[in-house]
């Protein structure tokens, strides 16, 4: 949290922007493909360094630059263990596809010039010598050495060895990356960044009444939208004598921002203080270090709940075997509250801090951190992750992948339930990256402006700014649904819990805690699926409603009181999702979370009985709707029985279409009267 931005030059970046977009454009035109190591062969040597993960080994030379177009150093290059040594080095790679060639390239980060020879390996083991020409001392630290053929090969090649004559060249010298391709066309370094995030995107300053001269620093947004936090540091209304880091925070009331306020403590104390995430309803604020009782701190996570009366004492989330060799770390909570992303350095990282995901238990601790994989981790250390309202769409900030300084922001795409499994990391391009260091990106659920600090334009230091995100680095769309609670009887508020389930899918459910004290509960849906969603409380009956977001595609807000009934005796409701198709009684699997709502009820309070009636519209023949409507309630009775009621506990009776309860003069309307319904006969 401590870390100092550096402003960058205009003239600079203006400068670098030209030159990646030549070279992006070059890329396009000549349709170029380049194919890069995919296995270390073997090497001379590698550089070592105390407890030493992957950083400056063979194999950082593989898959595509990690460092270029920016030059400098890189624990993602391979680094010899000696500089200026008199006896040649080398590293051998092969490649996943054998093809002939026509050029080599090789990504030199640092001392560049010190190839000496370039060997290339037929799919027979023999050897190939290409003519090269080393260069030597030359003026540029960092080069993408393309060596073209004549011709192409006549040969296929499937492997290269690249030998180095560092004495040649003073200092130490590194490769981040070889490849061979069947083009003369001189292979270019790129950014992965999409063309759309190239456009020109206005960074807005969210002004003085959230920014001062002091250091405003990793904003929180809240899903809705309507509140921001963020660190504010060496500021002199912070507490403390030495005016460390305080959560501030500020309320956005119909589209404008008011003052920035101390949150006070206890979650701000003498020491530094910062918020990490914020729950889907708002309720719940996750604090980066353990909140002593002395006023120590502690590494780790807490947690502070936000009630009528202010923020609680930060209490500690616990997490298995929680190793982090870190000094800094930062944390984010998914949308379900269940998923928590976190940054550390532990015996199995790549180098530096990594990202690591942990899953809440059922005593509300959390599994062992559990590394995210390759495609987001690098030898490099990986910061402030934010994951966004989608639970897969994640953005970070790292050095370990091309960008346009010392740490750029990524995004990228979580493909499977592993949570190993990530698309290659996008750079989000040189409206959100500077030269320097970038980091705490957040995003509301709606997806349309993204919140991060910055110096460029700044009131003082860092300040919050927001910027409107191109489509490509969104996260995919989702509803916010928002409501009471109340007694369908009475239409009084009650405390209670409130789920959504997913529709014949699998899926964790979404569980959020409402209390009347503190206003409606929130939660957060995908699109693109079906929900049911309910409350719970003792001693009430759930009221399902059902959403279906299985054509939408752009983000909602959606106001959804629940209701619960209360379980007395003489209570009748109609179970609305006990379906049936069109003149059969066989229960269609949708009716299940119906029907298991009635049965919970009854094996929680065994001397309950209900009766049940069945109903027809008045289409057709009298006696067979007749018979239709018995058949139905018996397959409602039958369903109960299987799962462990006692027969004796359900009576029925059968309506056929005599008792309607809305018009049969239109299929419309006739659904309605097509019904089972239930009454509790005996509590």
């Amino acid at each position: 949290m401590n870390r100092k931005l550096k402003k960058s030059s205009f003239n600079y970046r203006f400068v670098f922007f030209l030159l990646f977009a030549i070279q992006f454009f070059a890329i396009k035109v000549n349709g170029q493909k380049v194919r890069w190591a995919k296995k270390v062969e073997g090497f001379s040597s590698q550089y070592q360094i105390p407890n030493q993960a992957t950083e400056y080994t063979a194999q950082q030379a593989l898959g595509r630059p990690s460092k270029m177009p920016a030059s400098g150093s890189s624990y993602c290059a391979w680094q010899p263990s000696l500089a200026d040594n008199p006896t040649k080095e080398w590293i051998k790679v092969s490649f996943d596809t054998l093809m002939y060639i026509r050029q080599v390239s090789i990504a030199e980060n640092l001392g560049a010039g010190a190839i000496a020879e370039i060997i290339a390996y037929d799919d027979k083991g023999l050897e190939h010598i290409l003519p090269f020409n080393g260069l030597g001392p030359i003026k540029e630290i960092a080069l993408m050495n393309n060596v073209v053929l004549p011709t192409m090969s006549n040969y296929l090649v499937k492997e290269i060895k690249v030998v180095l004559n560092t004495a040649k060249v003073k200092g130490w010298n590194q490769i981040d990356a070889i490849g061979i391709s069947q083009t003369a066309t001189p292979t270019l370094s790129l950014i992965n960044v999409d063309e759309s995030a190239l456009k020109d995107f206005l960074k807005e300053n969210l002004g003085k009444v959230i920014n001062s001269k002091s250091h405003d620093v990793a904003p929180v947004i809240a899903p809705d939208g309507k509140m921001i936090y963020y660190t504010r540091w060496d500021h002199p209304d912070n507490l403390g004598k030495e005016k460390k880091q305080d959560i501030w925070g500020a309320q956005n009331i119909n589209g404008v921002w008011q003052d920035a306020v101390n949150l006070g403590s206890p979650i701000n104390n003498d020491d530094n203080n910062a918020a990490c995430s914020i729950s889907s309803d708002g309720r719940s604020m996750y604090l980066i270090n353990v909140y002593n009782k002395d006023g120590s701190m502690g590494k780790g996570m807490s947690m502070s709940t936000k009630t009528n009366k202010g923020w609680s004492f930060p209490k500690e989330l616990k997490i298995k075997n929680y190793i982090n060799y870190s000094q800094f770390t930062e944390f984010s909570i998914g949308p379900t509250g269940k998923v928590l992303i976190m940054t550390a350095q532990r015996r199995d990282t790549r180098g530096g801090k990594d990202l690591y995901v942990s899953f809440l238990l059922q005593d509300s601790t959390w599994t062992e951190p559990k590394s995210m994989g390759n495609n987001v981790n690098t030898a490099e250390d990986e910061y402030t992750p934010f994951l966004a309202s989608d639970g897969k769409t994640l953005y970070f900030s790292t050095q370990g992948h091309a960008g346009y300084g010392e740490n750029d922001i990524f995004v990228s795409k979580r493909l499977d339930d592993t949570w190993t499994r990530w698309t290659e990391p996008m750079n989000m391009g040189p409206n959100v990256n500077t030269q320097g260091w970038d980091g705490y990106f957040t995003i509301p659920a709606s997806g349309d402006f993204a919140y991060l600090c910055s110096q460029n334009g700044s009131l003082g230091y860092e300040d919050i700014f927001r910027l409107k995100l191109p489509d490509i680095v969104k996260p995919d769309p989702v509803a916010i649904i928002s409501g009471t609670v109340q007694n369908s009887i009475t239409l009084k508020p009650i405390a209670a819990t409130v789920f959504a389930e997913l529709i014949n899918e699998k899926g964790d459910s979404v569980k959020i805690d409402y209390n009347p004290l503190n206003g409606d509960y929130k939660i957060i849906l995908p699109l693109k699926k079906k929900y049911a969603i309910f409350a719970k409380q003792k001693g009430f009956l759930p009221i399902n409603e059902y959403l279906d977001f299985s054509k939408e595609s752009n983000y909602r807000e959606i106001k959804k009181n629940l209701f619960l009934m209360p379980i007395e005796k003489g209570t009748k409701a109609q179970m609305k999702e006990v379906v049936f198709e069109q003149g059969k009684f066989e229960l269609l699997s949708s009716s299940n979370a119906s029907l298991n709502i009635i049965l919970e009820m009854m094996k929680e309070t065994p001397t309950i009985e209900i009766h049940l009636d069945g109903h027809t519209d008045n289409q057709g023949d009298w006696n067979a709707n007749l018979q239709l409507s018995e058949n139905r309630v018996k397959a409602v009775k039958n369903y109960l029985v299987s799962k462990g009621i006692a027969e004796n506990r359900i009576s029925m009776k059968a309506w056929g279409g005599s008792s309607p309860i809305s018009s049969n003069e239109t299929e419309n309307t006739r659904t309605k009267n097509r019904r089972v319904e239930f009454t509790i006969k005996k509590k």
